[in-house]
């Protein structure tokens, strides 16, 4: 009886090439099916089309450039501080969703000011449900590049990533083999769906979009706070991080719910702006 599931799925689309591959794939379509999402809200509350099409461009960049300097400067600075060249090679994967929030934060701050004129709030409450649906697809990204895989693990719905980086191969019997692990990218994946799912109905079936930040506050609860679980079973994407009971991703996590919870607090009392009329 074989316990578990070996995965030797290939991102590349056309044999021998690296680009294009499933995961830009996986990604393009996040990123596509979260514009539908946004857009339908944009035309419930009659915000003009011109306001959406600049707000993919703020979200698509900040998301690409920061997750991808996330990375390259919470979990792998000195390899990168070697070569590079490859801080440009998003097409091999390497994304922080740390670096990325960091960097839509900002970008959203600008789009706030110079284009839909509404309080920062605003625009964060509505910005997370699409954000979540696309991280669930990136995370697909990351199961078939066979990268951000989880610890080594007896579960029947372990995954054998026959095409991982050689450096996670495992020492049994004297010899180097690959073995069963926490497929954490799906892990991760599945959390932030059903994100998704919750954030979606408490815009459309709640009044808590009237809160200035609840909804916002919410996600970064929902996605740091799983993907701090989901790291306990994660294997860390930092050198330091072997022998740390808590790992970087958790460190970096944990700053993002303490300010989901105090958001929340201060949406239910209103002190983050104005009520949304409707």
């Amino acid at each position: 009886m074989i316990l578990g599931i070996d995965w030797n799925v290939s991102s590349q689309l056309i044999d021998g090439w690296n680009t294009p591959n499933l995961y830009g794939l996986l990604f393009v379509t996040g990123l596509i099916i979260g514009f539908f999402v946004i857009k339908k809200m944009f035309k419930n509350e009659g915000v003009p089309e011109e306001q959406l099409d600049k707000l993919l461009i703020y979200v698509v960049i900040a998301t690409i450039v920061g997750a991808r300097l996330g990375h390259v400067f919470f979990y792998d600075w000195p390899s990168y501080r070697e070569n590079p060249i490859d801080i440009l090679k998003v097409w091999e994967g390497g994304l922080a969703s740390h670096g990325g929030a960091i960097a839509i934060l900002i970008a959203l701050y600008f789009y706030s000011k110079k284009v839909s004129k509404r309080s920062m709030w605003w625009i964060l409450d509505r910005i997370v449900a699409p954000i979540a649906i696309a991280g669930c697809f990136i995370r697909l990204g990351n199961l078939v590049n066979h990268e951000i895989i989880g610890q080594p693990t007896d579960m029947p719905w372990g995954f054998k990533f026959l095409q991982e980086s050689p450096k996670n191969l495992v020492m049994v019997d004297g010899k180097l083999e690959h073995v069963y692990r926490h497929p954490a990218q799906l892990y991760e994946s599945i959390g932030y769906l059903f994100s998704f799912i919750a954030l979606y109905y408490m815009y459309w079936k709640t009044k808590l979009k009237e809160k200035q930040g609840v909804i916002f506050g919410a996600f970064l609860i929902f996605i740091f706070g799983w993907r701090f679980i989901v790291e306990f079973v994660k294997v860390g994407q930092a050198d330091r991080d072997a022998g740390m009971v808590i790992n970087t991703g958790q460190w970096l996590s944990i700053p993002f719910v303490i300010a989901g919870i105090i958001i929340i607090i201060l949406g239910h009392k209103q002190l983050l702006g104005k009520k949304q009329t409707q």
